[in-house]
């Protein structure tokens, strides 16, 4: 174990001294430092996560960057950083490791993982994830970001869970551009964002088109916060909406609150969605609760809907027109279908700098004294039947 600031005066320091299964621990203070993880498997922790900040007084680019195997980020505040609060990203330090398929070349980071992170009114991401691959974010915090505050992106397969955290007040809570495969965003709160959640497919990441994200038990409710940082030409008011993704299954999420749209499975960026399964959702206070937006001749795709709970669609009686079982499912619902009625331009918003903190949140427990807790290099293992649809607070 090294602690900070007994052994290293500085978290960087401590980071360059440590060996694989080492834990840093973190005192109290604020750190004005960038911290970049080129020792695979250590454990990066505050003593308390209140009290642990890493600020970069908008002077430093990136809070704890993490480019190497099995590393943990766990109970510290990260803030005020010019793009990123937390980021792990496969890169140089990967040559030679497993390449994804499709010959991209792009190397890919194994084992990652931020739990009991607080990351607020940094200039990009809150907790960032990009090439990376067996990867965990729970019991987090995110707000203020002009980006989203949690991003998992191009990975095939991802095999990385988000759990038992929230994304307040940025302009997207979660978003998982071509994140394909393993990709589950399960029990958490998506609320007062611009845009609550969006798998999704785009040109300007490799491994389009997304595919495979299940969204399941997420409390996603008044997405449609103009007083959130915006994102440049970004959505607004949408709580979930699958854009240009595949095969995604959004299933008993509570969508209550979003001005434009609840739930919507539409297109982005050319793509056009395909076999996606909206079920057994809880929905009502949108917009249009349950929507589906494709581009001009595309039809039903393999898109479906069943078992919501909703008082309008768009197109009406939704799920008579895209059943996901009986023979009619495949070629239900020819077209053309109108765009939302409700949907309007995004509001101009504040700059994350001016914004306030986030208030306290929960601590590790026992953080001083838990054992280390390996990365496991291994797909997660989520029991979807016990996820249920959450109450309203």
């Amino acid at each position: 174990m090294l602690h900070v600031p007994g052994d290293a005066a500085t978290i960087a320091e401590a980071v360059r001294e440590a060996r694989r299964g080492d834990l840093v621990l973190v005192a109290p203070g604020t750190y004005r430092e960038s911290v970049k993880v080129t020792r695979p498997g250590i454990t990066i922790r505050g003593e308390d996560r209140n009290a642990v900040i890493l600020d970069g007084g908008y002077q430093l680019e990136n809070g704890i960057s993490v480019g190497v195997d099995g590393v943990a980020v766990e109970n510290l505040t990260v803030q005020r950083y010019n793009a990123n609060g937390v980021i792990f990203t496969g890169g140089a330090e990967h040559a030679g490791a497993d390449e994804y398929a499709l010959g991209t070349g792009t190397a890919v980071l194994k084992g990652w993982r931020a739990s009991y992170v607080t990351a607020a009114n940094n200039g990009l991401y809150g907790i960032y994830a990009f090439a990376a691959r067996y990867g965990r974010i729970e019991h987090s915090y995110a707000s203020g970001h002009p980006d989203s505050g949690l991003y998992i992106g191009q990975c095939k397969p991802c095999d990385a869970v988000i759990t038992d955290s929230t994304a307040q007040g940025n302009a997207i809570g979660y978003y998982g551009t071509n994140a394909s495969g393993g990709v589950y965003v399960v029990r958490s709160v998506f609320r007062d964002n611009r845009v609550g959640m969006t798998p999704n497919s785009q040109k300007m990441e490799r491994l389009a088109p997304q595919a495979e994200t299940v969204v399941a038990g997420n409390l996603v409710i008044d997405n449609g916060n103009a007083a959130a940082p915006p994102v440049p030409r970004g959505a607004f008011g949408l709580g979930i909406a699958i854009g240009g993704g595949t095969r995604d299954l959004v299933v008993r999420n509570r969508v209550e609150g979003n001005p434009v749209a609840g739930i919507v499975v539409t297109d982005l960026d050319t793509f056009a969605p395909a076999d996606n399964r909206v079920e057994g959702n809880v929905t009502g206070g949108n917009g249009v609760d349950l929507a589906y937006t494709p581009p001009a001749g595309a039809g039903a795709a393999g898109n479906c809907f069943t078992g919501n709970t909703f008082a309008s669609s768009s197109p009406p009686a939704i799920e008579r027109l895209l059943p996901c079982e009986g023979t009619t499912a495949a070629t239900a619902g020819a077209g053309p279908y109108p765009p939302l009625a409700t949907s309007r331009a995004a509001p101009a918003g504040p700059d994350p700098r001016t914004l306030p903190l986030p208030p306290p949140q929960r601590s590790m427990p026992d953080a001083t004294t838990a054992p280390v807790a390996p990365v496991r290099d291994a797909p997660p293992v989520v029991d979807l039947a016990a996820i249920t649809v959450p109450e309203r607070p």
